[in-house]
Parts: structure tokens; C-alpha cells; sequence
């Protein structure tokens, strides 16, 4: 076969418009067997023939279109990703997995380890899917280059006089770019490069039946047992106008190396929050549009109210109960007419960007799911049991695309179990009850187990502790006291069932709580442990003993 694959980050393309435009050109030439390009992600997808046309042709054609260029050399071929004919002419496997980030990956790796024949098909982003390409990776180093920039200019202490910072912006979009690139070779491509029975396919699936697909539109594979990953993308409101004036989600505005001028941000869950606090730090004017009353509605409002008056120190302007309903253009501006809280309408002016960052929505609508009748919850997700099982015996599904919690861990953990329970007769379950999570803002907010109204819900009678950092002397000593511990515990048994957190790197102290739920430990078994004075878990040890007595009146350690 004379077919090469070759990926190309492309510079340039600001709109669906571009690259359009890219594809339409390239496949005119002569030896592009076909192009698949996504202005979001920069990234270009070419199928060539060596026969007819050579890498540096591809690269150079690709630069002869309009004011796009190629930002990279041409990067080796994926070792894994095989054209099937070339795979012994192989079109039935054990096991065909569809979508490429971590619940595939985990479900390739264990599929690999029981010599199980794998196809993995995968089409939209990169192999590595959200989380490394798009999702907690770049976020993540954006938001700790943010806070150093932020304590370079903001200090706790007196005596500690800030100069100021010089933010490259540029440079940290860069970098940036360098990891997400290393930890998408390092831990998804190298990971299953000498596996032996995984083929990859880039391209997109459509169910056939309940044991085929057909990739592409063009060549039909069929498997024993079928994994369906597909994962999830942004969910873009039905707002008149914003596909006109265009958009930014997190897929495209994370590669932005022009910093923003301003941003306006359309929702504040926790992707909405991270992006505003982070890019915020590095300069830029934010503000957040929100149509419910709070930010971060699926948490309590004291957790709210904290974070809330932190990015307000911070100059984030928070717009609760504001209902954008129309979008347009006035020159380079961007008009947002909102519903008012009162009722009235107002008119926002964005010289920057929009960010929608209002939920994601499941990856199915390509799929052909009516094809095969899979349910489906209300909202789209692919309904699963605890063991990855759907309602076609051998359909299984695992990662963001389900109606599971939306976690990258989890989804491993998902893609592993929904191998194990379609080719073992040991079928193993997975147990959330004790599930830890972490928003990475400044303060963090991090939880494991249900809180309090989730309690009063499963008529639980609970009692719940609430410490305040100023008596946690760690805080006191760094002379950051923002934010508490929370702890509920089942009054009958004194097992802890529930935490909530919120505090400067508040998520360290997550996974031993979650632990503490999963094994039942007691309150009293917290409150009666050794702790190392002036940490942060000294914080857990207090929160447990203030369910009994008034911390303010304890010397320090004493119990």
C-alpha cells in the first residue's frame, strides 16, 4: 500500500471557514487521497500518496493556500495507525473500540493484555481525546503559570513588597503546546506502540448493527464485543447570532497565542470558573455571564460565596441570572443582549472574544445509535450499569459519553471494566460513593461523598462540622485563611460520608477523605489520629474534633 498519513499543526485558521477552505484546496491535488482539518485545534490530517507526491510537497501546498502555514515539520507517522488493508486484510477483530481518548486507551491496554484483537477508531481530536489535548493538561499548566504570575504581583505578608511581572504570553502559549505534545506521545502513542494486536484508525464510526461499523463511509469492520468511548464536546446554546459572529471554546481558545483583550465567558461551572481566574492572572479583562443566580450551582452556597469574592478581588466581573438571547456585530465589537435579572434587557459590548463554556454534550450524533437502539438518558448520555453494560448484551460503554461522573480517572477506570465484564465471566462493578474531585481554582474546591443536602435527599440523619481556616494554623502561619472544611457524618454510626472543601491547594487533602468514606472510618478515628503540625491536614484532624468541642478554646495540637 502506498498510502502515508502525515499531521500538520497549521497557523492561520480562525474560523470552520478556513478549514474548509484548506481541504477543499488540498484535495485537488493530485496524490491527497483525502483531508481532514479542524480550525479549533489547528491540526491537519493528510492521506497521500507517496507514489504521486512527498511530504515537503504536502507541507508546501499546504502553505501556498491563502495566509496558512505550517507550523511544524512533517511529524513521523503514528506507528500504530494502520490502514486495515494493510493489517493481513483483517475486517473482523474481538473487540472494536470507538474513540481515541482515556477509556479507549484503557480499554486497549486491557484488551491488549488479554491478546484480544483490537480495533480502536477514532475521529475527531487527536489520539489522547480531552484530557491531554484540549482539556486538564493545558488547562492545568495554564492555570499554575497564571498563579505564579498572580504571586509575583500579590503578596500576604507585610513585609513582602510585589514588583511586578513580565508576562510573555506568547511563550507560555508555546510551552504550553511543547507538553501537551510530549504527553500525548509519552503516555498514549508510546504506551501501545509495541502492542500486537491493536490496529488505529483515524476516522469516524457509524454502527452498521450491534457487531459492525463502518468507518468512513466506506469499509465495514466487525468485532465480538464493542466499547463505544466517544467522549463529549462543547454544548453550544441556541443563541440568535452566535454562530455569526463566532465563538471560542476551551478546544480553541487554549492555542490562542495573541493574548485576548477581554473575554466575555458564557457559563461558570467549573470550566468557565478555571478559564476566568486563569487567564485573568495573565492580563486579560474577564467577565462571566451566567443564567443561574450562583456560579458553580451543583455546590453549596457558602463554597460559592468564597470563591465568588475571590475572583471579584480579583476584577472578574460576575453577572449572575443574566440570560444572553441575541449576538451581533457593531464594527470589531461584539454586542450580547441579556435578559436582566429584573427582567429588563441590557446590552454588553465584547471587544474581545466569547467563550462558551456552557456544559458539554455527548459525542453520538454521528454514530448511528438508531441503528442499533441503544438507550439513552434524557439529556443524550449512553446509559450504563455500574458494570459499563448497556442495554445490548454485547454494546459496552465507558468514558464522558455515559451517564457516569465526567473524570478523566474515571474513565480509565470505566474503559478497563467494560473490557474485563465483555471478555471475562468475573464481572467486576464500580463503586462512586466515595469519588474524589478537585475545581482547580484558587481557592480550590474539592469534595468526596454526598453533602449535606444530598444527605437530607437520602433521609440520612447526618450532623455536619465546619471549620474555618483562620483556626487551622498552617493558614494562619502562610496568612492565607480563605476558605473551610467541611465534614458530614452519619449521626448513628459515626462514619464520615461526605466532605467538602475549599482552600488554597485544597485538593491535596481530598484523597485521604475519600479514602476515609470508602473504608468507614469514624470521626472519631479522624479527630484520634496523629497529624504533622502547621500542615494543611492538621485542618481534617480539627474539622473532626469540632463536631465535639470548640477548637478556638484548644491549645495548639492538643485534642
Amino acid at each position: 500500500m502506498s498510502h502515508k498519513t502525515m499531521n500538520l499543526n497549521i497557523d492561520g485558521m480562525t474560523c470552520s471557514g478556513c478549514s474548509l477552505h484548506i481541504e477543499k484546496d488540498m484535495n485537488r491535488i493530485n496524490g491527497i487521497v483525502s483531508s481532514s482539518v479542524n480550525h479549533q485545534t489547528g491540526n491537519g490530517n493528510f492521506i497521500f500518496d507517496i507514489n504521486k507526491i512527498s511530504t515537503q510537497d504536502v507541507i508546501n501546498a499546504v502553505n501556498n493556500i491563502g495566509n496558512y502555514s505550517v507550523i511544524n515539520d512533517a511529524e513521523k507517522d503514528d506507528c500504530c495507525v494502520i490502514n486495515a488493508k494493510d493489517f493481513d486484510g483483517r475486517k473482523k477483530f474481538d473487540l472494536i473500540v470507538i474513540g481515541g481518548g482515556s477509556a479507549a486507551f484503557s480499554a486497549a491496554i486491557k484488551a491488549e493484555s488479554l491478546g484480544l484483537t483490537t480495533l480502536m477508531v477514532n475521529g475527531g481530536l487527536d489520539f489522547g481525546g480531552t484530557c491531554v489535548n484540549v482539556g486538564c493538561v493545558p488547562s492545568k499548566n495554564l492555570i499554575r503559570a497564571a498563579e505564579t504570575a498572580y504571586h509575583a504581583t500579590h503578596s500576604n505578608f507585610k513585609g513582602i513588597i510585589p514588583r511586578g511581572v513580565d508576562i510573555e504570553f506568547k511563550q507560555i502559549i508555546k510551552d504550553k503546546k511543547e507538553l501537551v505534545s510530549a504527553l500525548q506521545q509519552q503516555k498514549y502513542m508510546d504506551v501501545v506502540s509495541d502492542f500486537k494486536n491493536l490496529t488505529m484508525l483515524k476516522g469516524w464510526a457509524e454502527f452498521v448493527d450491534a457487531n459492525s461499523i463502518l468507518v468512513d463511509g466506506k469499509d465495514t469492520y466487525t468485532a465480538t464485543n464493542i466499547v463505544i468511548a466517544t467522549g463529549t464536546t462543547t454544548n453550544i446554546p441556541n443563541i440568535d447570532g452566535l454562530n455569526e459572529v463566532g465563538y471560542l471554546t476551551n478546544v480553541s481558545l487554549f492555542d490562542l497565542e495573541e493574548k485576548p483583550e477581554s473575554l466575555t465567558i458564557m457559563g461558570a461551572g467549573y470550566i468557565g470558573l478555571e478559564i476566568a481566574q486563569a487567564y485573568s492572572r495573565l492580563g486579560v479583562k474577564v467577565r462571566i455571564i451566567e443564567f443561574t443566580d450562583r456560579p458553580l450551582r451543583s455546590q453549596t452556597e457558602d463554597i460559592t460565596d468564597v470563591l465568588v469574592a475571590q475572583m471579584k478581588r480579583e476584577g472578574i466581573e460576575i453577572l449572575p441570572n443574566f440570560r444572553a438571547f441575541k449576538i451581533e456585530k457593531n464594527g470589531t465589537d461584539t454586542i450580547i443582549h441579556c435578559n436582566r435579572p429584573d427582567g429588563s434587557i441590557t446590552q454588553i459590548v465584547e471587544p474581545g472574544h466569547i467563550v462558551v463554556a456552557t456544559g458539554t454534550k455527548p459525542n453520538t450524533s454521528r454514530l448511528g445509535l438508531i441503528n442499533i437502539d441503544i438507550n439513552l438518558t434524557k439529556s443524550g448520555h449512553i446509559l450504563v450499569n455500574k458494570k459499563m453494560e448497556t442495554n445490548i448484551s454485547n454494546i459496552y460503554a465507558a468514558g464522558d459519553v455515559t451517564n457516569t461522573p465526567s473524570f478523566v480517572y474515571t474513565a480509565a477506570t470505566e474503559g478497563n471494566t467494560a473490557v474485563n465484564n465483555a471478555f471475562s465471566l468475573l464481572k467486576s462493578s464500580i463503586d462512586y460513593s466515595s469519588l474524589p474531585w478537585v475545581v482547580f481554582t484558587d481557592p480550590q474546591i474539592a469534595g468526596a461523598g454526598i453533602d449535606e443536602i444530598e444527605a437530607e435527599k437520602k433521609g440520612i440523619l447526618f450532623e455536619v462540622s465546619k471549620l474555618d481556616l483562620i483556626h487551622v494554623p498552617r493558614a494562619l502561619a502562610a496568612q492565607d485563611t480563605r476558605g473551610f472544611i467541611k465534614l458530614i457524618r452519619n449521626i448513628k454510626t459515626d462514619k464520615l460520608i461526605g466532605v467538602r472543601v475549599i482552600a488554597p491547594e485544597g485538593g491535596e487533602l481530598i484523597q485521604q477523605l475519600s479514602m476515609a468514606i470508602k473504608f468507614g472510618i469514624t470521626v472519631k478515628d479522624l479527630a484520634e489520629s496523629f497529624y504533622p503540625y502547621l500542615t494543611l491536614g492538621e485542618g481534617i484532624k480539627l474539622a473532626a474534633i469540632t463536631f465535639g468541642k470548640d477548637v478556638s478554646k484548644l491549645s495548639c495540637c492538643a485534642s
